[in-house]
């Protein structure tokens, strides 16, 4: 970290290093924050969102005092959002997916399917607001399915890959849109459950067997303490290098494409192949427990980057549009759970259960949509169906529908204008 006097301005930079540690003690400031605020905890703000948000306002308020000014190195930032995507990657045991299908049946395709066709049209709306007040198609896909369904991680990744293109800001529209989802994510779908429950005086069924009993971890499946150095060398050795092949076969996708491809999307299917080669031939001792770990750690410093590293006085005549778009696809999301995907999905207990899973997922996170729907659980009684497709759908098949159309729209709307 070097501090100097710049024009008399005190200049704080920090390293590579230092940025990293700063980004650590601000999401233990925001663990801190949410232990000791109900209103954040109501709303499930993640920490490294509160934490990092703090950081980015104390940087805007030096920037416009003129007092100070803190530079930030955000060279690991990218490393830790590939990290975070493969071991989502790894996390994804196909078998459990099909259990899921096969339980949840024709319901789970359907819900699958209108995620799809939501993800799709809040491309199509994104474009034609941005077009209407004059945002850049490529600030305005990032402020859409991109940052709704896919998130923080998603919009980095693609704002990364637009950044490259030439659009500077690409960074903080991605990141500032995928906040203002996730914000619009639970406090949305909870009321829209509850007022669908109200109006139709809905409850669930009564248990006509008696509930699952949840299965017992096997042996298979220790937690990282447990484990011998060895098999932690071994696991942690496997996400490195799933990313790096992830990185190159990103290169290479892109390279046929003639489009720089996003490597985290590589990494993670690269993670998925290796998890269920593993499941199948068992050359390691994989756990669960230190993957998801390491993949939660890696976001939480990825998210405080992020955040801490953005410029509100450069994106000052962007930051209006992205809310704009934003507030477009709020307003879509609850009149298509209203009008149309409470009725296909059953117009029961359930499917208000899962609009409010749809609002969690579809525009900011599945921690969002599982929070939604515990609320309604505990004030109504638990949707057994809500609970187990929502996270099947919103967790992987939610990111493999929205990508192919993105992928296509991006090669149409944003290579094309350069």
């Amino acid at each position: 970290m070097f501090i100097s006097l710049t024009e008399g301005i005190l200049t704080i930079r920090a390293d590579g290093i230092c940025t990293t540690a700063l980004a650590a003690v601000m999401l233990l400031l925001g663990v801190w924050l949410k232990a000791h605020s109900r209103l954040l905890r109501k709303y499930c703000l993640p920490a490294p969102v509160v934490g990092g948000t703090l950081a980015m306002l104390l940087v805007f308020l030096g920037h416009e005092t003129g007092l100070f000014q803190i530079e930030f190195d955000t060279q690991f930032q990218i490393p830790f959002m590939i990290s975070f995507f493969t071991a989502v990657g790894l996390g994804a045991k196909l078998s459990a997916f099909s259990k899921g299908v096969n339980k949840g049946g024709k319901l789970l395709l359907i819900y699958w399917l209108i995620t799809a066709f939501i993800s799709l049209c809040q491309n199509l709306i994104g474009l034609l607001v941005g077009h209407l007040i004059g945002l850049e198609p490529a600030y305005a896909l990032l402020s859409s399915a991109i940052s709704m369904v896919g998130g923080h991680g998603a919009a980095g990744a693609y704002g990364s890959t637009f950044l490259k293109m030439g659009y500077p800001a690409s960074m903080e529209v991605g990141a500032s849109a995928a906040t203002f989802g996730l914000i619009a994510a639970v406090m949305s779908g909870g009321p829209m459950g509850r007022f669908l429950i109200e109006k139709y005086h809905l409850r669930p069924e009564a248990e006509k067997e008696a509930p699952e009993v949840p299965e017992k971890p096997k042996d298979t499946d220790l937690t990282y303490q447990q484990l011998a150095k060895l098999d932690i060398l071994i696991n942690v050795s496997a996400i490195l290098i799933c990313m790096g092949l992830g990185v190159w076969l990103a290169q290479g996708v892109g390279s046929l494409l003639n489009m720089t491809f996003p490597s985290y999307v590589c990494a993670m299917f690269v993670g998925v192949l290796v998890r269920n080669l593993n499941e199948q031939f068992h050359f390691y001792q994989f756990s669960e427990s230190l993957v998801g770990s390491f993949g939660e750690i890696m976001l939480n410093l990825y998210l405080a980057i992020v955040l801490m590293s953005l410029k509100l006085w450069e994106m000052a005549g962007i930051l209006s549009g992205v809310m704009l778009i934003v507030l477009a696809h709020v307003a879509f999301m609850l009149l298509m759970c209203y009008f149309v995907v409470f009725r296909v999905l059953g117009s029961n207990y359930d499917a208000a259960v899962m609009c409010a899973g749809l609002c969690g997922h579809g525009l900011g996170a599945v921690p969002s949509a599982m929070v939604n729907m515990t609320v309604l659980a505990d004030q109504y009684g638990v949707s057994r169906k809500a609970f187990l497709i929502v996270p099947v759908v919103g967790s992987c098949l939610a990111d493999l529908a929205y990508q192919p159309h993105t992928l296509l729209l991006i090669k149409l709307f944003v290579e094309n204008l350069n």
